[in-house]
């Protein structure tokens, strides 16, 4: 195959490379002698298919499939001959002139980091352990989950439920412009404004009472945007919380057969040691992160793949943005450019975690991947189905590999970088 690669700039290469004529076309031909083996055309019997009707019918989408197979493997093999290692997905074209089986690619590569020394990182690792104490909260929360509500006549305080009805008014502009809004919220909770909670206490069912309320400049009705508006309250009901006993039916509620209070404490011992190694090893990736990107920060990145992280950072927020309700107006162009800063340190340490894999040629662990595989399907009802689901769908599956991949060479990072250890409460362990 020939090959002629040149350089666009400092990161960027331009790769001319041709496909063998010969074996596209064998290819081609042995998969639609296959096909013409087992092909059921009405008017012809199975395996008697003519091959031109078998080329008219099936011939272009082969052709095309086989030459997809070709391009990824002739641009794979053209890497590996150049020994370039490429950053990002790269842009392949057919080239213009005669040979049709002739093509462009335009690609970015991994810049070179010089040595790569992990002892000379100064890495802090947390670490944490769950006590009886932190299992102990967490049945006080499942018991908050199952709790039901009294209505009281007293007034209202911190952790009771209100209902209300609402209108709001701006100058002479009012919301709604007829009647009222109702909704409920539970003192302490947040679900509303902090200035709405805190008038709620002391008021009973039937109370009224108006509360100035500053609205954010984003908020999802332009008149109120940014203002300070009076909100009308009423309050048509208060409750009390009533919290279920942890007896036998609790227990069992949560999947425990037996009822047993033993076994629900190993059970939720479990979860919550579960849920602190994820945490613990996101702390850990970040304070490596930081430790590449404070020793690599003077290494050039590939400019469009830091693009491409930017572009996608800004839609990921945006779209974030509109699931909790945010007015999001016309999106700019550049709206990519506020997230440059914060992508170049992402594919920093992305090309950096490849790199080190690489160099040290650390391998992918199938155990690993196994265990990490059952966690995740451990926390819902069905884990065999969620197992299923990754191993039947390779998309699901190459994120879990990859997932596996960077948790192990941030692991290999911080055993050989310099470290100090730092004790974290449960709680703080998992507050990110």
């Amino acid at each position: 195959m020939q090959v002629s690669v040149e350089s666009l700039g400092n990161l960027e290469r331009r790769m001319t490379f041709s496909l063998p004529a010969d074996r596209l076309e064998a290819q081609v031909g042995g998969r639609l002698r296959e096909i013409s083996r087992g092909a059921k055309i009405k008017g012809f019997r199975p395996g008697k298919v003519p091959a031109k009707v078998i080329e008219q019918r099936f011939g272009a989408q082969v052709r095309a499939d086989v030459l997809n197979d070709l391009l990824r493997e002739g641009f794979s093999t053209a890497i590996r001959e150049q020994s370039l290692q490429i950053a990002g997905n790269p842009q392949i074209v057919p080239a213009q002139g005669e040979d049709a089986l002739s093509y462009v690619a335009t690609f970015e590569v991994v810049p070179d980091f010089g040595d790569i020394d992990v002892a000379k990182l100064n890495v802090v690792r947390h670490t944490s352990e769950v006590s009886d104490a932190d299992i102990d909260a967490m049945i006080e929360n499942l018991r908050l989950q199952r709790r039901t509500w009294n209505p009281v006549e007293r007034e209202a305080a911190a952790g009771d439920a209100v209902e209300i009805e609402t209108y709001s008014q701006v100058g002479d502009e009012r919301l709604p412009a007829e009647g009222v809004e109702r909704g409920a919220t539970i003192i302490g909770s947040a679900a509303m404004f902090p200035a709405i909670e805190s008038a709620l206490v002391g008021m009973k069912a039937g109370d009224e009472k108006d509360v100035d309320v500053d609205f954010p400049a984003d908020w999802r009705v332009p008149a109120f945007a940014g203002k300070t508006v009076k909100v009308h309250l009423v309050a048509t009901k208060v409750s009390e919380p009533v919290l279920p006993e942890v007896d036998a039916a609790f227990i069992k509620s949560f999947g425990v057969r037996s009822g047993d209070p033993d076994q629900f404490r190993v059970d939720i011992r479990s979860n919550l040691e579960r849920e602190l190694k994820g945490a613990l090893m996101t702390r850990l990736r970040r304070e490596v992160g930081e430790q590449l990107i404070a020793s690599y920060s003077h290494v050039e990145m590939p400019p469009k793949l830091v693009e491409a992280e930017a572009r996608d950072m800004a839609r990921q927020t945006i779209e974030s943005a509109r699931r909790q309700g945010r007015a999001i107006g016309e999106i700019p162009a550049d709206a990519h450019v506020g997230f440059m800063d914060a992508a170049r340190k992402r594919v920093l340490v992305g090309l950096l975690v490849g790199e080190i894999a690489r160099r040290n040629e650390l391998r992918l662990e199938p155990k690993r991947v196994t265990e990490t595989l059952n966690l995740i399907a451990s926390t819902y009802e069905e884990p065999q189905q969620v197992i299923e689901l990754y191993r039947n769908d390779a998309q699901l599956m190459n994120g879990l590999q990859a997932r596996v991949m960077e948790e192990q060479v941030i692991d290999w990072i911080a055993e050989r970088a310099q470290h100090t250890e730092q004790p974290l409460s449960f709680n703080d362990a998992i507050r990110q």
